[in-house]
């Protein structure tokens, strides 16, 4: 990968538009990679004024599309609650969202720049059923899932919830909300015989019912409790997964983020928890990778293997320059398979590229730079041929 604007090959160094909110650090570290790389400063553009229909974009500019999250009057306006901390409304944050991503798309086509990234596949990574039908179809091994693909059932309260689980045989499942994130509105769902079960979640919820967003990942130990909580987010679109028994490290339950930029596999860390989520906000620690590379070969699989696994997922979305790959490793370190896919999934700071990626020494937002300027310098390439 490129590591300044003078590799690109000659010609108009590329000029920047990041739509997202101002003071958010993803922002932040983007401009700073575009900085670095000797490149003209980054526009910003802030999603508020997208929603407003006040967005303005050059020609010629590459437009990158970040988070709109953390910001309480942008999740205002995609929620519609007034508290940001609210699990509920996650439909209305898909439909307002893939809405504005689809006019980013036709107000900068229509002033000759080039969103990097499009609308049709960030509706598909915003919606776990429809990436989880996806992966599957390409032959990417997933949790297995009743509520996936064309001709799965709805779900429209714990009632359905239950029976799916009877009858597909899982006493142990992931239900998540369809456009959630973040681990927002995710239950992980144990059930036994009699009746028992227990989920954990960071769902908490309110003596008048409403569901909040916590730090904090609590247990539900009774049906009622549980059923409360599921019929509550089933509004929204439920989806639900197979809960895979996952490798641990040091005692503590472990999984992956890899970053694919410009389809490689370039950065890799192991989150590890002693919850069934291993979300960093939620507790979760990084773990070692090379503890992990260890383990994968004493085990006797392959690395390269794993890390081919969530290249191949991130090619099931060719327009998305970068993706961050939720890799979950089985018991023993053996075989992986994909949790999800996430559009935003490359906020990892202070971690720099894998060795043989081409992206050694560069933070997740650099490469991405270097990645464009690559592309810049092979189309330049490509035309004076």
């Amino acid at each position: 990968m490129s590591r300044s604007a003078s590799s690109a090959g000659g010609g108009p160094a590329p000029r920047f538009a990041v739509v997202g909110n101002p003071d958010n650090r993803r922002v932040a570290f983007f401009e700073e990679a575009v900085r670095a790389a000797g490149l003209p400063p980054t526009r910003v553009v802030p999603w508020i004024r997208v929603l407003r229909g006040e967005a303005e974009f050059r020609p010629g500019e590459s437009v990158r599309l970040d988070s709109p999250g953390e910001d309480a009057e942008v999740e205002r306006a995609l929620r519609g609650v007034d508290d940001p901390t609210r699990v509920e409304g996650s439909a209305r944050w898909y439909a307002r969202f893939t809405a504005a991503v689809e006019a980013v798309a036709g107000a900068a086509g229509a002033a000759g720049a080039e969103v990097l990234g499009s609308p049709a596949d960030i509706g598909v990574l915003f919606d776990k059923r429809l990436c989880h039908g996806v992966l599957d179809r390409a032959g990417v091994p997933v949790p297995a899932s009743p509520t996936s693909g064309p001709a799965a059932p709805p779900v429209r309260d714990w009632s359905d919830v239950r029976e799916l689980l009877r009858d597909h045989r899982m006493p142990r499942a992931f239900v998540k909300l369809a456009h959630g994130s973040s681990a927002s509105g995710v239950l992980a769902v144990e059930t036994a015989g009699a009746g028992r079960i227990r989920a954990s979640t960071s769902v908490e919820r309110d003596g008048s019912g409403r569901l909040f967003n916590s730090l904090r990942v609590r247990r539900y130990t009774s049906e009622a409790e549980v059923g409360a909580v599921v019929d509550a987010l089933a509004p929204d679109g439920l989806h639900i997964e197979r809960w895979l028994p996952k490798a641990s490290q040091r005692g503590r339950v472990a999984d992956l983020r890899i970053v694919v930029v410009g389809g490689r596999a370039t950065h890799a860390v192991v989150r590890t928890s002693t919850s069934p989520m291993t979300n960093l906000h939620l507790g979760g620690v990084r773990g070692d990778l090379d503890e992990v590379r260890a383990a994968v070969a004493a085990a006797g699989g392959c690395w390269r293997e794993a890390l081919a696994m969530c290249e191949r997922a991130a090619a099931c979305f060719p327009t998305t320059p970068c993706v961050g790959v939720d890799l979950l490793p089985a018991v023993g370190w053996r075989r992986f398979a994909v949790g999800e896919v996430n559009a935003f999934g490359d906020l990892l700071p202070g971690l720099t590229g894998l060795p043989g990626s081409g992206a050694e020494g560069l933070n997740t937002y650099a490469a991405q730079v270097a990645a464009v300027l690559d592309r810049a310098r092979n189309h330049r390439a490509v035309t004076a041929s």
